[in-house]
C-alpha cells in the first residue's frame, strides 16, 4: 500500500525474516532476536500441533503456514491481473475507501500488515509483531487476516504495538448480506474464479483456495466479537458491495 513519504509505514507478510533486509536498522524493533540485526523480539518456542483449517481442507497449525506461503508464492507475479480480472477492479475502490477511512496526516506512525509494500519492508510474523509496545497510531491490514493462523493473536498483537488511542482498520472479505446476491456470487467463486487463475495465472488450486478461505472467514459481527475480545473498544464495520467485503474499525483506548 503506497503512502507518502512523510508517513511511517512498515509493511508486514509471513513467518520469518527476509535476508533481503539484512543489516537494515530499524527504530522501534525488540532486540531479543537471537539471529542478525534486526533485533526482533523472539519467536515463541513452537506451539503444540492442532489442526485447523486451509480453504476446505483440514491441516495442522503448522502446515498452514507453509501451505499459505506456497499460495503466495505462486500466485504473487500476476496477483494484481487477477485482482482486476475478479473484482472487475472494484479491489481499488475498497482499498481507497479504506485509505479514506484513515485519513492518515504528515507523521503518521502506520503498520500496515501483509501488504508487502511500502517505504520499509519486513518479513515477519503477524502474531508476533516485533515491535515495542505502544508505538503506532494505525494498524491496517487489507485481505491478510483470514490467512493467518491464530486470528486472536494476531488481533492482540494489533492491539500491543498500536498506541493509547490507536485505531485498528481491517478490509475483508466477508459474508454477503442480500440472499440473492449471495447465490450468485457463490456461483461465481466456485465456478469462475478457479478458472480464471488457471487461465491467466496458471494455477486453480490458489484461487480455489482463495475462495474456499474467504467461506472460512467468520462473519462480519462474529469478527466484531472478536476484536472486541482483544480489547478493542468502539469496534464498528461498514459493508462494501452488499458485503462482500467489510472494514473493521476499532481503537484502543
Amino acid at each position: 500500500m503506497a503512502a507518502p513519504r512523510s508517513w511511517a509505514l512498515w509493511s508486514f507478510c509471513g513467518r520469518g525474516w527476509s535476508r533481503a533486509v539484512s543489516g537494515y536498522r530499524v527504530p522501534g524493533l525488540r532486540s531479543s532476536w537471537p539471529r542478525g540485526p534486526l533485533g526482533a523480539r523472539l519467536l515463541s518456542q513452537e506451539k503444540e500441533a492442532t489442526e485447523t483449517h486451509f480453504g476446505f481442507e483440514t491441516v495442522s497449525e503448522e502446515e498452514k503456514g507453509g501451505k499459505v506461503y506456497q499460495v503466495f508464492e505462486s500466485v504473487a507475479k500476476k496477483y494484481d491481473v487477477m485482482n482486476d480480472m475478479m473484482s472487475l477492479g472494484i479491489h481499488r475502490v475498497w482499498k481507497d475507501l479504506l485509505l479514506w477511512k484513515m485519513r492518515p496526516f504528515p507523521g503518521t506512525q502506520l503498520l500496515d500488515v501483509a501488504g508487502g509494500t511500502g517505504l520499509a519492508w519486513i518479513l515477519g510474523d503477524a502474531e508476533e509483531l516485533p515491535f515495542d509496545d505502544d508505538k503506532f497510531d494505525v494498524y491496517t491490514i487489507a485481505f491478510g487476516i483470514r490467512n493467518v493462523t491464530h486470528i486472536d493473536q494476531a488481533l492482540q498483537e494489533a492491539h500491543r504495538v498500536l498506541k493509547p488511542g490507536g485505531r485498528f482498520l481491517c478490509l475483508e472479505f466477508s459474508q454477503v448480506n442480500n440472499p440473492l446476491l449471495s447465490r450468485l456470487y457463490d456461483v461465481y467463486s466456485f465456478q469462475v474464479i478457479p478458472v480464471l487463475g488457471e487461465v491467466i495465472a496458471g494455477d486453480w488450486k490458489s484461487y480455489q483456495y482463495l475462495v474456499e478461505s474467504i467461506r472460512q472467514f467468520p462473519s462480519q459481527e462474529e469478527f466484531k466479537e472478536m476484536i472486541e475480545d482483544a480489547g478493542f473498544q468502539k469496534v464498528t464495520y461498514e459493508n462494501l458491495t452488499s458485503g462482500i467485503v467489510a472494514i473493521h474499525s476499532g481503537f484502543k483506548l
